[in-house]
């Protein structure tokens, strides 16, 4: 581990929105840094302008901005090693390159893609592992150079073929690679833009990078990186590689078990609180028994030394569960105000704005303890603001009565009961005992006929308290739509 003071980056390319892995690489880099009193840099790695997507950029600063990751340098806030985008630093990868092939640890290569190609395929048809064969590598520097001025190429770092590199992982340990089985890759591309490995060694380098926290699939790019160290003769940063994350099933993980991008998740309703909660534990704990943990706790205890190597499971449940609890924990004022901003986000343009904040207001505590995610707000509202009788199809109302006869003698009992309740009586103990008073009419106990209630009132079997619910939407509003389901059943 080195002694400098702390400087860790995340530096995503801008071809999308990013992922819920990719952010997980930016929360634990900067929850580092800011445990150990250093600095977080946001530097986007945007040479790849085959893949690059626009707005991409923007989608990558909200997303941290969301979760609350604030970083001391990059592209919007400056810094004293800028800039940050590494299309605007072609200047300093090509004199990285100029200097490995003056010390005859890179090579210009001129093959063409269609003899790359065709190695390829020979390479595949003798069942041989894919690479270069070092062609260009015998050239004559000073045929190198003549043919450079006249013709495209590649820039090719020369590999070592003997020996092993080693990389000391904060995570894992000592990996060792033979580095007979490395090839000599590309670094400077013929348009000039360099790809990933010489580009990050040489900005990691520039903007004083201790320690380099990424994801697991960048093992196999490690011994690039440390032999550029070598050849270029600098000091490298430490290295943490993070452990996958796989789906429910314990496979790679895909869009359909949780991969998607983090905004996503903003927009289905999660809260950031709970989604930097579930990341944080994706791969680290704070001990082997806390579960709910806030941003405070996460930057003041974060140590590498407690993230492990074997693989982490995204549990859907689980983020739904810290999404309740954080739900369920907030303050009322706030509560208010989310319940408002998704009931207008939801509810039917047909609906008249501004939404009635008395109403939210009301409904606001009913919904804590039924909700997982914030966009389900709007449907378990509906009905308060939906003039009429909300839409069902009058078959449930049978269904969840047990039959329509059954249906009928409730409603009919139901209507004759609240009817009773007087204008000014009419609050939540008024209503629970009339509609409990049922049980001893009817024959039958409140759970087996209180279903066809609410559908006939809010349009769906389950949903926010009744008793409740009937005193936000009024006496006659609840009488007229018991008796319109009252004449759906005959």
């Amino acid at each position: 581990m080195t002694d400098r003071p702390v400087r860790t980056r995340y530096a995503p390319s801008p071809t999308g929105n990013p992922h819920v892995g990719n952010i997980r690489s930016a929360l634990f880099s900067w929850a580092f840094a800011r445990s150990r009193g250093g600095q977080f840099i946001l530097r986007i790695e945007d040479t790849d302008r085959l893949r690059f997507v626009e707005h991409s950029v923007e989608a990558i600063m909200e997303s941290l901005r969301w979760l609350g990751i604030d970083w001391d340098e990059g592209p919007d806030v400056g810094g004293p090693f800028g800039p940050y985008f590494q299309s605007q630093r072609l200047e300093h990868y090509r004199a990285a390159a100029e200097t490995l092939i003056e010390r005859g640890r890179a090579y210009r290569c001129f093959c063409t893609p269609e003899r790359l190609e065709q190695l390829r395929a020979a390479q595949a048809a003798a069942k041989r592992p894919p690479g270069y064969d070092g062609l260009c590598r015998g050239l004559n520097p000073a045929e190198s150079a003549r043919r450079a001025a006249s013709e495209p190429h590649v820039v090719r770092f020369a590999m070592p073929r003997e020996g092993t590199t080693v990389l000391q992982d904060v995570i894992r340990g000592e990996v060792v690679f033979e580095n007979a089985l490395q090839d000599d890759f590309v670094m400077l591309k013929s348009d000039g833009f360099p790809t990933y490995h010489l580009a990050v060694v040489v900005d990691d380098t520039a903007m004083r990078i201790t320690h380099c926290i990424r994801g697991d699939e960048w093992i196999s790019s490690a011994p690039k990186h440390i032999q550029l160290y070598e050849a270029l003769g600098w000091e490298r940063p430490a290295w943490a590689h993070l452990p996958l994350i796989l789906g429910p099933d314990h496979k790679k993980l895909s869009k359909r078990s949780g991969d998607t991008a983090l905004l996503d998740y903003r927009d289905r309703g999660y809260l950031p609180e709970a989604m930097v909660n579930f990341l944080a534990l994706l791969g680290w704990a704070l001990d082997d028994h806390t579960t709910i943990l806030g941003v405070e706790e996460l930057t003041r205890h974060f140590d590498l030394a407690r993230v492990v190597p074997n693989p982490a499971v995204f549990d859907i449940e689980r983020l739904n569960y810290l999404n309740g609890h954080y739900i369920r924990a907030m303050e009322d004022t706030r509560w208010e105000e989310l319940v408002a901003e998704w009931a207008d986000r939801g509810l039917p343009a047909s609906i008249p704005r501004p939404l009635d904040r008395a109403v939210l207001r009301a409904a606001a505590p009913l919904l804590r303890e039924r909700v997982t995610v914030l966009s389900e707000v709007a449907d378990l509202i509906a009905f308060l603001f939906t003039d009429g009788t909300p839409p069902y199809d009058p078959a449930l109302l049978a269904e969840k009565a047990g039959d329509a006869a059954t249906a009928a003698r409730v409603l009919e009992a139901a209507i004759t009961a609240l009817d009773g309740i007087a204008p000014a009586d009419w609050q939540k103990e008024a209503v629970e005992a009339a509609l409990r008073g049922l049980e001893g009419v009817l024959g039958l106990k409140l759970r087996k006929f209180i279903p066809a209630l609410y559908v006939a009132v809010m349009g769906r079997p389950t949903g926010i308290p009744l008793f409740d619910s009937l005193v936000i939407l009024g006496r006659e509003r609840t009488l007229g739509r018991l008796r319109a389901a009252q004449a759906l059943v005959g």
